[in-house]
């Protein structure tokens, strides 16, 4: 029987990868789904090569634009999440992947659980900021989720029919991005071509300065502390220049394990949905990256936001919430060219110590509403204040 796959954010990096896995597959998966946000000549190839017909546009703009210029096709254009309710009411889809950027992919996460059997998330901001949203969707409606960053992809894997009681430390490792070997005095010198070059992995130009300030490590640990229940004291991160070992896990009995894969997010999205009984021949141990795994702890003084870590509490709030968009904020700025790279990092540093964002740290997100509440309270703060 063919298995229906919807795939969010389609014209991404991660969405690209998994219309590739999807394309090797033809006989046993068929896409009924693809979204993008403005990148509309993407969707539409995408489209036409495998025979897609429902497609949603988050752009209104360009949604309007397509509308007129495609209208001679036979292709069921939307603007709105909402119209999953339409699409799937009847049966339940194989598997969702959910790879839009930003906080206003919490939605279309929340919505597609209940029409999905199996979930793929690699949207950080729903992780970060309404876990339990997601986490009480996911019972209700006994969807099953696997985590595909490859660092929680790694912890799932090593931690799977593990009694927690004997998790002792888990360790989560960051390459260090593109500035690890650069002495902090030149940081004034770095450009928007420099942050966006990330020696290891592609990605798309925010996360890329993201890796870069070692702020989606940040966000990372935020995810392991909200998926697996730890305490922030059980994580810590290292550094691992090759981004070959992506976790690590210490056990009370004295064992570590780690999970160590090529930096090739193909791993994580294929086991994800194939649920770990997909065969693949071309990969190989690379025995030179073990040989050379040179562990490190995190250098504080060239990459002082992991230190925001302290100000997070274990319960869920809405000081992540506020934490993600004030670095949405001040990287948008950036990569405008309105603020240096050092002002970057300053300004982040400075505002996740704001008193006003810092009272967040009492409140839990209850509900959707309540979080994109927090993100235009923090972004209207921000701006008032005009940086």
């Amino acid at each position: 029987m063919i298995k229906n796959v919807a795939i969010l954010g389609s014209t991404g990096v991660i969405g690209k990868k998994t219309i590739d896995i999807i394309s090797k597959n033809k006989k046993e998966f068929k896409i009924i789904l693809l979204s993008t946000n403005t990148n509309v000549k993407k969707l539409i190839f995408q489209a036409k090569k495998f025979n897609v017909k429902n497609l949603i546009i988050a752009d209104l703009n360009e949604f309007n634009k397509a509308k007129k210029k495609y209208k001679k096709y036979k292709f069921k254009l939307f603007n709105s999440f909402s119209v999953v309710d339409e699409l799937f009411f009847k049966k339940k889809i194989f598997y969702t992947m959910v790879s839009i950027v930003g906080i206003d992919g919490l939605y279309p996460t929340l919505k597609m659980i209940k029409y999905s059997q199996n979930i793929g998330i690699t949207n950080k901001e729903s992780l970060i900021c309404g876990w339990n949203l997601i986490q009480e969707k996911l019972n209700k409606f006994k969807t099953n989720f696997i985590p595909v960053d490859s660092e929680h992809f790694s912890i799932f894997s090593l931690i799977q029919n593990q009694k927690k009681d004997l998790i002792k430390k888990v360790f989560l490792t960051a390459s260090g991005g593109p500035f690890l070997n650069l002495p902090s005095k030149n940081f004034s010198k770095i450009t928007i071509s420099d942050a966006v070059k990330h020696p290891n992995w592609i990605m798309g130009k925010k996360i890329s300065v993201d890796s870069s300030t070692m702020m989606n490590k940040v966000f990372e640990v935020i995810e392991a502390k909200n998926i697996f229940e730890f305490s922030l004291k059980q994580l810590s991160i290292l550094i691992h220049q090759k981004s070959y070992v992506h976790s690590l896990v210490q056990f009370k009995n004295g064992l570590v394990k780690i999970i160590a894969h090529n930096p090739d997010m193909s791993i994580p999205i294929i086991n994800s949905i194939f649920n770990f009984n997909k065969k693949l021949s071309n990969f190989n141990v690379n025995i030179k990256h073990l040989n050379e795994l040179s562990l490190a702890k995190v250098d504080y003084k060239k990459f002082p936001l992991v230190k925001i870590l302290n100000l997070v509490p274990d319960k869920p709030s809405l000081y992540e919430t506020a934490l993600v968009c004030l670095n949405d904020y001040f990287v948008n700025k950036f990569l405008n060219k309105k603020i240096t790279y050092k002002e970057l990092i300053f300004y982040i540093k400075k505002y996740s110590k704001y008193k006003k964002f810092l009272v967040l740290k009492r409140k839990k997100p209850h509900t959707l509403k309540n979080i994109m509440q927090t993100r235009d309270y923090v972004c209207l703060k921000l701006n008032t204040l005009g940086i």
